[in-house]
C-alpha cells in the first residue's frame, strides 16, 4: 500500500462518516416524532431521555470521526 492509497481511504471514510452524521441529522430533525417514538418503543425510554441520549450518541461518533479518520487523513496531507 502506498501513502496515497491510504490517505485517499481515510479521505474516504471521513465523507462516508460525514454523510452517516448528516443522514441522522435529517432524522432527528425532519422526523423527530417518529424517531422518538421508535426508539422509545424498543428501548423502553420515556421522550424527554431519548434526545439526550441521541445527542450524547452524535457527539460521540463525531469525535471518533475526527480521531479515527480526519487526523490521519489531514497528518497524511501535510506529511505526503
Amino acid at each position: 500500500m502506498t501513502v496515497e492509497m491510504i490517505r485517499a481511504f481515510f479521505g474516504w471514510c471521513t465523507l462516508l462518516n460525514w454523510g452517516m452524521m448528516f443522514i441522522f441529522l435529517i432524522f432527528i430533525t425532519l422526523g423527530r416524532s417518529w424517531t422518538y417514538r421508535l426508539h422509545g418503543r424498543m428501548f423502553n425510554v420515556p421522550p424527554e431521555e431519548i434526545g439526550k441520549i441521541l445527542y450524547t450518541v452524535m457527539v460521540g461518533y463525531k469525535a471518533a470521526v475526527f480521531v479515527f479518520n480526519l487526523v490521519p487523513y489531514l497528518v497524511l496531507r501535510i506529511i505526503a
